[in-house]
């Protein structure tokens, strides 16, 4: 639709419309939801629809308030108008709206730990946590994952069923498929980039080193990728775009130090990526891009007490991990994940379960702080973002 100096070509000043007011505008990753109070005086005819349109030409029309503009780029402010329009033409322009730059949505979500919640966070400012919805079930010991708009949790307590939930929204999970094995009641752990999510190792009356894979963007059971370097359970994973980390355990000598990895595009069995710092079981972790950060474990032989030390490692290349700093306080069984530049771990447990949200910059080193708090004290649940490391 053309539009002239005076608002759309063919607007009809007696007979148009009023314009909307109130017009304000909020961003999201790609698009802007305009919001609008339709005018009192709708001109010689009822209205028909309504135009939203950026200062910079990119519009949509809907039949009325909000309306969502979509095609817009991430980290580019827009302000926008919005048109009344029936059969005599188009109103004038609304009051021109705020001015708002999109940008991808950075939202985590912790699920599970003895219950079936999930919470949610903006991982860019730090508080409390809401509620999001429910697992299907209660379950320990998930794998998490995800793309920027889809989180999944494979696996869990004696059960194969991986779920799923849309993250821009709230409610409760949906069944996705099921894995192609079962980990039993024993941690396995995931990592994805935007495609396809990875979880490996776990319990099953022996230590297993199975890694399975799926589509992110479609349903269906999970798919044999091929094998950690050793079978075991209580491992942590992280991501980047290309490579997926395992991080120690426990296996059939006891607990470890191993870190594994695999290209996440191709299959095959896992490689030796290099060495914790200590010993580690039932951590957690989280990336950016370039850097893994591990923290919280069991101390061998799994009792008090837990580890407060964080380790960090880089992605794209090989060899041991470096110390980081410290979390807030020594924590077992918790969950990670990350936004752009920050990660979060929920400490779990310790020495009692615990609602404590940890709060690092990744590309630095140096201790945690407190973020806030989940909606509940849990443990031994999982995590994942919309802008983890596995999607930068």
């Amino acid at each position: 639709m053309a539009k002239g100096k005076g608002g759309f070509i063919g607007q009809d000043g007696l007979n148009a419309p009023d314009s909307p007011t109130s017009a304000s505008a909020s961003g999201g990753n790609t698009q802007a939801t305009v919001s609008f109070t339709a005018p009192s005086d709708v001109g010689g005819s009822a209205i028909t629809g309504y135009r939203a349109q950026s200062n910079d030409g990119i519009g949509a029309s809907g039949s009325s308030s909000p309306i969502t503009v979509t095609g817009l780029t991430n980290g580019t402010s827009y302000t926008f108008n919005v048109w009344a329009i029936n059969a005599f033409g188009y109103s004038a322009p609304s009051d021109t709206t705020n001015s708002v730059t999109p940008a991808l949505l950075q939202r985590a979500l912790f699920a599970g730990g003895s219950s079936n919640i999930i919470d949610y966070v903006d991982i860019t400012t730090a508080g409390n946590a809401t509620d999001f919805g429910d697992l299907i079930a209660s379950d320990r010991f998930l794998g998490g994952f995800g793309s920027a708009t889809r989180g999944i949790f494979s696996g869990g307590d004696n059960t194969n069923r991986i779920q799923y939930v849309t993250i821009a929204t709230t409610g409760n999970a949906t069944d996705f498929g099921d894995m192609s094995y079962t980990p039993d009641n024993t941690a396995e752990m995931g990592c994805s980039n935007s495609t396809r999510g990875l979880t490996g190792g776990g319990y099953n009356g022996a230590w297993q080193n199975n890694i399975d894979y799926v589509t992110i963007a479609t349903t269906g059971n999970g798919t044999d990728f091929g094998n950690l370097t050793n079978g075991r359970y209580g491992v942590s994973a992280l991501a980047s775009p290309t490579r997926g980390v395992w991080c120690g355990g426990e296996t059939s000598s006891g607990f470890s130090n191993i870190l594994d990895y695999v290209t996440i595009s191709s299959t095959g069995n896992a490689s030796d990526f290099g060495d914790l710092t200590n010993v580690r079981r039932d951590s957690a972790s989280l990336s950016s891009s370039t850097r893994g950060v591990i923290g919280g474990s069991y101390t061998s032989p799994g009792s008090a007490p837990y580890y407060q030390n964080l380790d960090y490692i880089t992605i794209a290349s090989t060899g041991n991990a470096s110390d980081f700093g410290d979390a807030t306080t020594a924590f077992t069984a918790g969950m990670g994940t990350s936004g752009s530049t920050k990660g979060l771990f929920a400490l779990g447990f310790t020495g009692s379960t615990v609602n404590t949200i940890d709060q690092i910059t990744i590309a630095s080193t140096g201790n945690a702080s407190d973020f806030g708090d989940l909606t509940s004290a849990r443990s031994s649940g999982t995590a994942t973002s919309s802008y983890h490391g596995g999607l930068q």
